[in-house]
């Protein structure tokens, strides 16, 4: 009892041993009991000697190497072994061959304490502790450590040496940092106690680790012994505090670390690992833990330096340890042990507590029925959705801002922010950049000297610095350079723009920067994963919420458990399918049908998003711009929108005005253009008209009318450059008559009135147009563009796309030969909109399928999006009924409602409250607020001739949303 003597005082709060469990002990303990006692009495001396080693090992290594371990298996009869590098299959496979040559199965263990990847190649990468710690909800961490556990429990991994309960109070030290949940002892219990239980959940053993608690050093134990000279009083408050909690979650085991505690331990300079009043006294007594104890690796120079062959491994067997962790000298250790039990040192009861304890383990981890790894499949086990889907909610919840002056974040008002991005870092940026560009037009901006980079960016009045640092590993530099601390500081100073700084690594990188006082919003991610990237940028434009806490301190003006809460603004996000509830391998079925349009040759290239709960989780651009083209369609090319511009660009003006009090329903043609009082028009109301029961003509070729006797444009009309009279650009070198305006209005005033029938018609919203501008005075592209796109971060999205995009970027629409007698490409393919300078009431509007996804979005709920409300969600539901459906009339006011009868613009799958569009260009466009999905089709199915008309004769758009609405589980 010399422990206890030497102290009587230590940890009395601790409960007696015998109240402990012991957490190696299964449900079915009486066969556990059985097996292992039919083991070890089966063994030798030497057998059970060796069940003590678990050796080092490495995939990656030479068959020498890995022949030099299969050599102790059967002559040594070690009980485990620790792989290091290498990869999955390898290792499978060596795992296999080496528990076909061990007489008793091998323990197999591994540091994987953010995922098998800690180790090998080819593996997933969970966040690391430090950005679990920024978590509040602890059942995400539970959830961490649980896939990491089917992780290895998939490769044949027994135990993982995780997780690392370490209370990182000293921001120096330099091989915790990250591994660490943080500062604050009960965040690191927590999601310490969090991860065991998580970790045990998957049937792999945990281990807290490092014992006694290696936070507060700037010491590396791999090169020297570090020393914790701490009173008792704060080694029990602090590096011992989580140690209790996580014996009472059922910790498996607890790793001892290399360390000097002169509180703990009365012999100077004895390690932690060789001290028997540390582990038995403490640990064991003390705090009554009955798993696994394992020394640290045995060849680190904290430990290795105090004796040599075999002496160490013999002084930590002595001080408690039950198994003995890459020891440097098996033989040799084995035979000096041998030596101390035959002595009687090493009593018969102290080898078969730790030799039944390992047993145990085994059993618990089902080596009593032992079966080989499958081979097959392992690198897709290892890498699957399940694990992208546990990422993204981590980290999240774990992005956390510490700053948001003015209320920065999430942006708002983006129709008056200019945003550049300015890079720090060494690594990747990419993912950000893009991922920023899906909100909002950010440039990055480069400056080869201080002096130019601050000239560029007067042009902007928002500025997002990302540091971006090496995700590899949690040992690599995360500091800023000397000069990107003095550019951030002149940066903020310049105060021409607002400055938010990103920072993709750990938060210790704070510590760097003098003075936040002109930085506006700061935002932690902790990493430089792609993930992590793309979820700070939805952060930033306000997608998600800003849920994380501060798990460190990071600056004086930031301590630990600082934190910014910030709501959602009700953007769209980008995720999974699985999140929303898609079976993303029944998903697989638009792929296919989507490739089937192309190799039919319905259309040269398209794009289709689908979203669901407000989360993009499908966008993809298919085939190219032409059939000739040798580059591929992506998600940022530009498609002429055709007739999905009646909802997309002049109701929102319609229904903004009609909230206004400027327009009703019920108001007449004459109402709107006083000279169709004396007309056919003139009782004709907004409300029949929008609903396409108005009895108006489908459309009116009026370029017709203006062809000469050779069908090509006449001179009468057109001029092939700009002259006074004739500034109408309708195509390249092709400008009509500012006279014909007037001739537009006067041809439609002077149709005749159709049969009292459904009819669709573009003719309402040519006089929708001129009513929305003569009343505005304004044009229809700028008011909704002010109204609509600007504060809707819509900024791919354009009547006249030449103006604000390059010409590669939008898809051409036909090579027209009857009238324009050119490629159409940038501007509108819709005759009548061209011949209005491309802005049509019913045509003209461009925009790839993210942006048409944001107004979609906007309808769907009620009208608000990014925090702005748009339009009442009163007027959305007026607009979005059938006034007419006794009448065989499907149509809402503008909006295109599901068929009533089995045929018409759907699946037959969608809800009634649904409501959508399509295009004569090869687009479509529904949203459906019960099932709360968004989808978009974009295609030019009239590139290189609008008489192909195989896409509206295969219904491949509807089918298309028939397997959407077949992937949904739920």
């Amino acid at each position: 009892m010399r422990i206890l003597r030497v102290l009587p005082l230590f940890l009395l709060t601790v409960v007696c041993a015998n109240a402990q469990r012991n957490p190696l002990v299964v449900r079915d303990s009486i066969a556990q009991q059985r097996w292992v006692d039919s083991k070890y009495n089966a063994m030798s001396l030497e057998e059970r000697l060796g069940q003590l080693f678990m050796v080092s090992v490495a995939s990656d290594q030479n068959k020498a190497a890995t022949d030099k371990i299969a050599a102790l298996i059967t002559s040594e009869h070690i009980g485990g072994v620790i792989f290091s590098t290498g990869g999955p299959v390898r290792q499978a496979k060596l795992t296999n061959a080496y528990q076909k040559a061990s007489k008793v199965p091998l323990l197999i263990g591994m540091d994987a304490e953010w995922g098998l990847s800690m180790r090998l190649d080819s593996t997933y990468a969970f966040p690391y502790n430090m950005t679990l710690g920024a978590i509040s909800d602890n059942s995400i961490v539970e959830k961490v450590g649980k896939q990491i556990g089917k992780h290895a429990k998939r490769l044949g991994v027994h135990i993982n040496f995780a997780p690392d309960v370490d209370i990182n109070i000293n921001p120096k030290n330099p091989i915790i940092g990250s591994r660490s949940f943080g500062e604050d002892r009960e965040n690191v219990t927590e999601k310490g106690v969090a991860f065991v239980k998580g970790l045990e959940s998957a049937g792999v053993l945990s281990s807290g680790k490092h014992f006694p608690g290696h936070g507060d050093t700037a010491t590396d134990s791999h090169k020297a012994l570090p020393i914790i000279d701490f009173s008792k009083a704060r080694l029990d408050s602090i590096e011992l505090y989580p140690y209790k909690k996580l014996i009472d979650a059922g910790v498996s085991s607890v790793m001892i670390a290399h360390l000097e505690v002169p509180a703990l331990e009365l012999k100077d300079g004895l390690p932690s690992s060789l001290s028997e009043q540390i582990i038995s006294g403490i640990l064991k007594e003390r705090m009554g833990f009955k798993g696994l104890v394992f020394t640290d690796a045995l060849n680190m120079r904290g430990v290795a330096d105090t004796g040599k062959n075999g002496d160490v491994e013999v002084k930590a067997f002595l001080a408690g340890n039950d198994m003995l962790l890459m020891p440097t000298e098996v033989a040799q250790a084995k035979e000096k042990l041998a030596k101390a039990y035959k002595k009687g040192k090493i009593t018969e009861q102290r080898l078969a507590s730790s030799v039944k304890k390992i047993l145990m383990a085994k059993y618990k981890v089902g080596l009593h029925k032992y079966r080989p790894i499958p081979i097959k499949n392992l690198y897709e086990d290892l890498n699957s959705r399940a694990d992208d889907l546990v990422y993204e909610e981590a980290i999240e919840n774990a992005i956390t801002v510490v700053k948001n002056a003015y209320y920065l974040m999430g942006i708002k008002k983006l129709e008056n922010k200019k945003i550049a991005y300015v890079k720090f870092g060494d690594t990747n940026s990419a993912p950000f950049l893009s991922e920023l560009n899906k909100y909002a037009s950010v440039t990055q901006v480069n400056g080869k000297d201080i002096t130019t980079l601050k000239k560029k960016l007067e042009d902007y009045n928002l500025v997002i610095i990302g540091l971006h640092k090496s995700d590899e590993s949690p040992w690599k530099p995360y500091n800023l350079s000397q000069k990107e601390k003095i550019w951030l500081q002149e940066i903020a100073e310049a105060r021409s723009s607002n400055v938010i700084f990103s920072v993709f690594a750990k938060p210790y990188a704070l510590l760097g920067v003098s003075s936040f006082k002109n930085i506006d919003g700061v935002v932690l991610a902790y990493q430089n994963s792609k993930l992590a990237q793309e979820k700070t940028a939805q952060l930033i434009f306000g997608a998600i919420p800003a849920k994380g806490v501060l798990p460190v301190s990071a600056h004086s003006e930031f301590a630990v458990n600082s934190t910014v809460q910030l709501k959602s603004l009700s953007r769209l996000g980008y995720s999974f399918p699985e999140r929303v509830g898609f079976d993303v391998s029944k998903l697989a079925e638009v792929d296919k049908l989507v490739q089937d349009g192309l190799d039919s040759l319905m259309y040269p290239g398209a794009q289709v998003l689908i979203a669901r709960k407000g989360k993009v989780i499908y966008n993809k651009g298919f085939g190219k711009p032409t059939y000739k083209s040798q580059e591929k369609i992506t998600p940022n090319h530009i498609y002429d929108l055709a007739s999905i511009s009646k909802i997309l660009g002049t109701l929102p003006m319609v229904m903004k005005m009609e909230e206004e009090g400027k327009l009703g329903l019920n108001n007449t043609f004459s109402d709107l253009v006083p000279e169709y009082a004396d007309t056919e028009l003139k009782n004709v109301t907004v409300l029949k008209a929008l609903s396409h029961y108005g009895r108006l003509p489908a459309w009116i070729a009026f370029y017709v009318s203006t062809l000469d006797k050779k069908r090509k444009p006449s001179s009468e009309f057109y001029r092939n450059k700009p002259l006074d009279g004739f500034s109408i650009r309708v195509a390249d070198n092709l400008y009509l008559t500012d006279a014909y305006k007037d001739s537009i209005y006067d041809r439609i005033g002077r149709q005749d009135l159709k049969s009292n029938r459904y009819r669709y018609s573009d003719v309402a919203y040519y006089v929708m147009k001129k009513y929305i501008e003569d009343t505005n005075k304004r044009g229809l592209d700028k008011l909704v563009d002010e109204f609509l796109y600007k504060p809707l971060g819509a900024s791919s999205t354009s009547y006249n796309p030449l103006e604000k995009f390059p010409k590669q970027r939008i898809v051409p629409s036909e090579e027209d030969n009857y009238y324009r007698y050119q490629t159409v490409q940038g501007y509108v393919h819709d005759m009548g909109a061209a011949m209005q300078g491309g802005v049509g009431g019913h045509a003209g509007l461009f925009s790839n399928a993210n942006d048409v996804a944001k107004i979609m979005q906007m309808y769907l709920q009620n009208g608000v999006y990014g925090g702005v409300r748009f339009l009442d969600g009163r007027t959305i539901k007026k607009f979005n009924t059938c006034y007419f459906c006794n009448k065989k009339v499907r149509r809402g006011v503008g909006f295109d409602k599901p068929q009533l009868r089995d045929k018409g613009p759907t699946c037959g799958c969608v809800s009634r409250k649904s409501f959508g569009h399509s295009g004569f260009t090869g687009t479509y466009t529904w949203a459906d607020p019960e099932k709360e999905i968004v989808y978009v089709f974009l295609s030019n199915r009239t590139y290189p001739s609008a008489t192909n008309t195989l896409l509206v004769k295969s219904g491949l758009r509807t089918r298309i949303q028939k397997a959407i609405y077949d992937a949904l589980t739920e």
